[in-house]
Protein backbone atom coordinates (compact mmCIF):
# COMPACT_ATOMS: atom_id res chain seq x y z
CA UNK A 1 0.00 0.00 0.00
CA UNK A 2 1.32 3.38 -0.98
CA UNK A 3 1.78 6.37 1.30
CA UNK A 4 -1.39 8.01 -0.01
CA UNK A 5 -3.37 4.81 0.65
CA UNK A 6 -2.07 4.59 4.20
CA UNK A 7 -2.96 8.26 4.72
CA UNK A 8 -6.53 7.70 3.52
CA UNK A 9 -6.90 4.68 5.81
CA UNK A 10 -5.67 6.66 8.82
CA UNK A 11 -8.22 9.39 8.04
CA UNK A 12 -11.00 6.79 7.72
CA UNK A 13 -10.08 5.16 11.04
CA UNK A 14 -9.94 8.56 12.75
CA UNK A 15 -13.36 9.44 11.39
CA UNK A 16 -14.81 6.13 12.59
CA UNK A 17 -13.27 6.64 16.02
CA UNK A 18 -14.84 10.12 16.21
CA UNK A 19 -18.24 8.70 15.30
CA UNK A 20 -17.97 6.00 17.98
CA UNK A 21 -16.90 8.57 20.56
CA UNK A 22 -19.76 10.89 19.60
CA UNK A 23 -22.27 8.05 19.80
CA UNK A 24 -20.96 7.08 23.24
CA UNK A 25 -21.15 10.68 24.37
CA UNK A 26 -24.69 11.13 23.08
CA UNK A 27 -25.73 7.81 24.60
CA UNK A 28 -24.22 8.82 27.90
CA UNK A 29 -26.18 12.06 27.91
CA UNK A 30 -29.34 10.18 27.05
CA UNK A 31 -28.86 7.76 29.92
CA UNK A 32 -28.14 10.68 32.25
CA UNK A 33 -31.37 12.39 31.22
CA UNK A 34 -33.34 9.23 32.02
CA UNK A 35 -32.62 9.28 35.73
CA UNK A 36 -34.52 6.91 37.99
CA UNK A 37 -37.85 8.43 38.89
CA UNK A 38 -38.52 8.80 42.62
CA UNK A 39 -41.50 7.01 44.09
CA UNK A 40 -44.28 8.90 45.83
CA UNK A 41 -42.92 7.58 49.11
CA UNK A 42 -39.46 8.99 48.30
CA UNK A 43 -40.97 12.38 47.42
CA UNK A 44 -42.69 12.49 50.81
CA UNK A 45 -39.40 11.56 52.49
CA UNK A 46 -37.72 14.50 50.72
CA UNK A 47 -40.51 16.82 51.91
CA UNK A 48 -40.03 15.62 55.49
CA UNK A 49 -36.28 16.18 55.18
CA UNK A 50 -36.61 19.77 53.93
CA UNK A 51 -39.57 20.84 56.09
CA UNK A 52 -37.49 21.99 59.03
CA UNK A 53 -39.84 20.73 61.78
CA UNK A 54 -40.29 17.32 63.47
CA UNK A 55 -42.80 14.97 61.85
CA UNK A 56 -45.81 14.21 64.07
CA UNK A 57 -46.96 10.64 64.71
CA UNK A 58 -50.63 11.65 64.81
CA UNK A 59 -51.43 13.52 61.61
CA UNK A 60 -53.76 13.55 58.61
CA UNK A 61 -50.72 14.00 56.37
CA UNK A 62 -50.83 10.46 54.98
CA UNK A 63 -51.42 8.66 51.68
CA UNK A 64 -55.11 8.66 50.79
CA UNK A 65 -55.17 6.64 47.56
CA UNK A 66 -52.86 4.70 45.27
CA UNK A 67 -49.61 2.80 45.78
CA UNK A 68 -46.92 4.91 47.53
CA UNK A 69 -44.21 2.95 45.69
CA UNK A 70 -45.44 4.16 42.29
CA UNK A 71 -42.69 5.97 40.30
CA UNK A 72 -43.66 9.63 39.98
CA UNK A 73 -43.99 11.09 36.48
CA UNK A 74 -45.14 14.49 37.69
CA UNK A 75 -46.41 16.20 40.84
CA UNK A 76 -49.66 18.17 40.96
CA UNK A 77 -49.99 20.40 44.04
CA UNK A 78 -53.51 21.53 44.81
CA UNK A 79 -55.74 22.98 47.51
CA UNK A 80 -58.37 20.26 47.08
CA UNK A 81 -58.15 17.08 45.00
CA UNK A 82 -61.52 17.40 43.31
CA UNK A 83 -62.27 15.11 40.38
CA UNK A 84 -61.70 18.07 38.08
CA UNK A 85 -58.20 18.53 39.53
CA UNK A 86 -57.46 14.80 39.18
CA UNK A 87 -58.63 14.82 35.56
CA UNK A 88 -56.45 17.79 34.66
CA UNK A 89 -53.46 16.33 36.48
CA UNK A 90 -53.81 12.96 34.72
CA UNK A 91 -54.10 14.69 31.34
CA UNK A 92 -50.76 16.43 32.00
CA UNK A 93 -48.99 13.23 33.07
CA UNK A 94 -48.97 14.14 36.78
CA UNK A 95 -49.64 10.93 38.69
CA UNK A 96 -48.79 12.14 42.21
CA UNK A 97 -51.27 14.63 43.70
CA UNK A 98 -50.41 16.55 46.87
CA UNK A 99 -53.59 18.03 48.33
CA UNK A 100 -54.12 20.31 51.31
CA UNK A 101 -57.68 19.28 52.09
CA UNK A 102 -59.41 15.86 52.17
CA UNK A 103 -60.06 13.94 48.97
CA UNK A 104 -63.01 11.89 50.20
CA UNK A 105 -65.38 14.34 51.93
CA UNK A 106 -64.23 13.85 55.52
CA UNK A 107 -61.32 15.08 57.63
CA UNK A 108 -59.92 11.55 57.85
CA UNK A 109 -60.98 10.68 54.25
CA UNK A 110 -63.44 8.07 55.54
CA UNK A 111 -66.92 9.53 54.88
CA UNK A 112 -69.30 8.73 57.73
CA UNK A 113 -72.70 7.42 56.75
CA UNK A 114 -71.70 7.02 53.08
CA UNK A 115 -71.95 3.64 51.43
CA UNK A 116 -68.79 2.52 49.59
CA UNK A 117 -70.92 2.16 46.46
CA UNK A 118 -72.07 5.77 46.53
CA UNK A 119 -71.85 6.67 42.81
CA UNK A 120 -69.85 9.90 43.28
CA UNK A 121 -67.33 8.48 45.74
CA UNK A 122 -67.01 5.22 43.75
CA UNK A 123 -66.34 6.96 40.43
CA UNK A 124 -63.65 9.14 41.99
CA UNK A 125 -61.85 6.13 43.49
CA UNK A 126 -62.08 4.28 40.18
CA UNK A 127 -60.61 7.22 38.28
CA UNK A 128 -57.60 7.33 40.59
CA UNK A 129 -57.05 3.58 40.25
CA UNK A 130 -57.54 3.53 36.48
CA UNK A 131 -54.91 6.21 35.94
CA UNK A 132 -52.43 4.79 38.43
CA UNK A 133 -52.50 7.92 40.56
CA UNK A 134 -51.34 8.47 44.14
CA UNK A 135 -52.91 11.05 46.48
CA UNK A 136 -51.17 12.35 49.60
CA UNK A 137 -52.38 15.04 51.99
CA UNK A 138 -50.12 17.87 53.17
CA UNK A 139 -52.08 19.85 55.74
CA UNK A 140 -50.86 19.74 59.33
CA UNK A 141 -47.17 20.16 58.68
CA UNK A 142 -47.51 22.83 55.99
CA UNK A 143 -49.45 24.89 58.55
CA UNK A 144 -46.95 24.10 61.32
CA UNK A 145 -43.95 25.18 59.25
CA UNK A 146 -42.30 28.41 60.37
CA UNK A 147 -43.68 30.58 58.91
CA UNK A 148 -47.00 28.90 58.13
CA UNK A 149 -46.80 27.95 54.43
CA UNK A 150 -50.45 28.74 53.76
CA UNK A 151 -50.20 32.18 55.36
CA UNK A 152 -47.05 33.04 53.37
CA UNK A 153 -48.77 32.29 50.08
CA UNK A 154 -51.97 34.10 50.97
CA UNK A 155 -50.22 37.26 52.19
CA UNK A 156 -48.23 37.28 48.96
CA UNK A 157 -51.40 36.93 46.86
CA UNK A 158 -53.05 39.80 48.75
CA UNK A 159 -49.91 41.94 48.55
CA UNK A 160 -50.04 42.62 52.28
CA UNK A 161 -46.43 41.86 53.26
CA UNK A 162 -45.71 45.48 54.15
CA UNK A 163 -48.79 45.67 56.39
CA UNK A 164 -48.07 42.50 58.37
CA UNK A 165 -47.30 42.89 62.06
CA UNK A 166 -44.07 41.33 63.28
CA UNK A 167 -45.44 40.26 66.66
CA UNK A 168 -48.48 38.55 65.11
CA UNK A 169 -48.31 37.63 61.40
CA UNK A 170 -52.10 37.18 61.25
CA UNK A 171 -52.69 40.88 62.02
CA UNK A 172 -52.34 43.73 59.53
CA UNK A 173 -52.36 47.51 59.76
CA UNK A 174 -52.95 49.26 56.45
CA UNK A 175 -53.89 52.68 55.08
CA UNK A 176 -57.47 53.68 55.83
CA UNK A 177 -60.10 52.27 53.50
CA UNK A 178 -63.77 51.34 53.67
CA UNK A 179 -65.11 47.89 54.42
CA UNK A 180 -66.75 47.80 50.98
CA UNK A 181 -63.50 48.71 49.19
CA UNK A 182 -61.55 46.12 51.19
CA UNK A 183 -64.05 43.39 50.38
CA UNK A 184 -63.94 44.21 46.65
CA UNK A 185 -60.13 44.18 46.65
CA UNK A 186 -59.96 40.84 48.46
CA UNK A 187 -62.51 39.26 46.12
CA UNK A 188 -60.55 40.42 43.08
CA UNK A 189 -57.11 39.35 44.30
CA UNK A 190 -58.25 35.93 45.52
CA UNK A 191 -60.62 35.24 42.66
CA UNK A 192 -63.55 34.57 44.98
CA UNK A 193 -66.87 35.01 43.11
CA UNK A 194 -68.90 34.35 46.27
CA UNK A 195 -67.90 36.61 49.14
CA UNK A 196 -70.11 37.57 52.09
CA UNK A 197 -69.69 40.64 54.28
CA UNK A 198 -71.19 41.37 57.72
CA UNK A 199 -70.86 45.04 58.60
CA UNK A 200 -71.51 48.58 57.41
CA UNK A 201 -70.11 49.13 53.89
CA UNK A 202 -68.97 52.70 54.63
CA UNK A 203 -67.12 51.82 57.84
CA UNK A 204 -63.53 53.12 57.81
CA UNK A 205 -60.99 50.46 58.73
CA UNK A 206 -57.23 50.08 59.11
CA UNK A 207 -56.82 47.03 61.39
CA UNK A 208 -57.46 43.56 59.99
CA UNK A 209 -57.11 39.97 61.17
CA UNK A 210 -56.85 37.07 58.73
CA UNK A 211 -57.90 33.51 59.59
CA UNK A 212 -57.63 31.28 56.50
CA UNK A 213 -59.51 28.01 56.22
CA UNK A 214 -61.81 27.10 59.09
CA UNK A 215 -60.31 27.97 62.47
CA UNK A 216 -63.53 27.52 64.47
CA UNK A 217 -65.70 29.85 66.52
CA UNK A 218 -63.47 30.15 69.60
CA UNK A 219 -60.44 31.45 67.70
CA UNK A 220 -62.54 33.64 65.41
CA UNK A 221 -64.52 35.13 68.31
CA UNK A 222 -61.34 35.90 70.25
CA UNK A 223 -59.91 37.61 67.16
CA UNK A 224 -62.99 39.79 66.71
CA UNK A 225 -63.09 40.84 70.36
CA UNK A 226 -59.52 42.18 70.21
CA UNK A 227 -59.28 45.97 70.45
CA UNK A 228 -56.82 46.14 67.55
CA UNK A 229 -59.08 44.18 65.15
CA UNK A 230 -61.86 45.89 63.22
CA UNK A 231 -62.33 43.34 60.44
CA UNK A 232 -61.85 39.59 60.47
CA UNK A 233 -61.30 37.72 57.20
CA UNK A 234 -62.16 34.02 57.39
CA UNK A 235 -62.39 31.14 54.97
CA UNK A 236 -65.62 29.66 56.22
CA UNK A 237 -67.61 29.57 59.44
CA UNK A 238 -70.95 28.37 60.77
CA UNK A 239 -73.95 30.66 60.32
CA UNK A 240 -75.01 30.56 63.98
CA UNK A 241 -71.52 31.10 65.37
CA UNK A 242 -69.09 33.74 64.04
CA UNK A 243 -71.58 35.21 61.55
CA UNK A 244 -74.19 35.74 64.26
CA UNK A 245 -71.57 37.06 66.69
CA UNK A 246 -70.39 39.62 64.13
CA UNK A 247 -73.97 40.59 63.27
CA UNK A 248 -74.75 41.22 66.94
CA UNK A 249 -71.59 43.30 67.34
CA UNK A 250 -72.68 45.48 64.39
CA UNK A 251 -76.20 45.87 65.82
CA UNK A 252 -74.66 46.97 69.12
CA UNK A 253 -72.80 49.76 67.31
CA UNK A 254 -69.36 48.23 67.71
CA UNK A 255 -66.75 48.90 65.03
CA UNK A 256 -66.55 45.31 63.87
CA UNK A 257 -67.00 43.48 60.59
CA UNK A 258 -66.60 40.01 59.10
CA UNK A 259 -65.63 38.98 55.56
CA UNK A 260 -66.29 35.34 54.61
CA UNK A 261 -64.12 34.47 51.61
CA UNK A 262 -64.77 30.76 51.13
CA UNK A 263 -62.48 27.95 52.29
CA UNK A 264 -60.69 27.22 49.01
CA UNK A 265 -59.99 30.86 48.02
CA UNK A 266 -58.77 31.60 51.54
CA UNK A 267 -55.95 29.01 51.30
CA UNK A 268 -55.42 28.30 47.61
CA UNK A 269 -52.45 30.63 47.16
CA UNK A 270 -50.85 28.88 50.12
CA UNK A 271 -50.62 25.68 48.10
CA UNK A 272 -49.29 27.60 45.13
CA UNK A 273 -46.53 28.65 47.53
CA UNK A 274 -46.07 24.97 48.36
CA UNK A 275 -45.47 24.18 44.70
CA UNK A 276 -42.84 26.93 44.51
CA UNK A 277 -41.16 25.52 47.63
CA UNK A 278 -41.13 21.96 46.25
CA UNK A 279 -39.42 23.13 43.07
CA UNK A 280 -36.43 24.34 45.12
CA UNK A 281 -35.38 20.77 45.92
CA UNK A 282 -37.40 18.41 43.67
CA UNK A 283 -35.16 18.69 40.63
CA UNK A 284 -35.70 15.30 39.00
CA UNK A 285 -39.48 15.40 38.64
CA UNK A 286 -41.75 18.20 37.33
CA UNK A 287 -43.90 20.04 39.89
CA UNK A 288 -46.94 22.12 38.94
CA UNK A 289 -49.68 23.92 40.87
CA UNK A 290 -53.19 22.89 39.80
CA UNK A 291 -55.87 25.29 41.07
CA UNK A 292 -59.04 23.83 42.52
CA UNK A 293 -61.75 25.49 40.45
CA UNK A 294 -64.94 26.18 42.35
CA UNK A 295 -68.09 25.99 40.16
CA UNK A 296 -69.79 28.80 42.05
CA UNK A 297 -71.83 31.59 40.54
CA UNK A 298 -74.26 34.20 41.79
CA UNK A 299 -77.62 35.27 40.45
CA UNK A 300 -76.34 38.83 40.05
CA UNK A 301 -73.52 37.57 37.82
CA UNK A 302 -75.99 35.62 35.71
CA UNK A 303 -78.17 38.71 35.33
CA UNK A 304 -75.19 40.78 34.14
CA UNK A 305 -74.47 38.29 31.35
CA UNK A 306 -78.01 38.46 29.94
Amino acid sequence: MGQSGRYRMRRTCAALASLVLAAFSIGGQRVGAQEKRPTAREVVAAIQEHLGIPWMKETVDTFKAGNPDTPVTGIAVTMMATLDVLQRAAAQGQNFVITHEPTFYNHLDTPEGMDANDPVWKEKREFIEKHGMVVWRFHDHWHRRKPDGILVGMVHALGWEKYQQEENPYLFTMPETTLEALAADVAKKLGSPVLRVVGRPEMKITRIAFSPGSAGFVREMHALEMDNVEVLLVGETREWETVEYAADAVSEGKKKALIVIGHVPSEQAGMEECARWLKTFMKNVPVEFVAAKQPFWTLSEREKRK
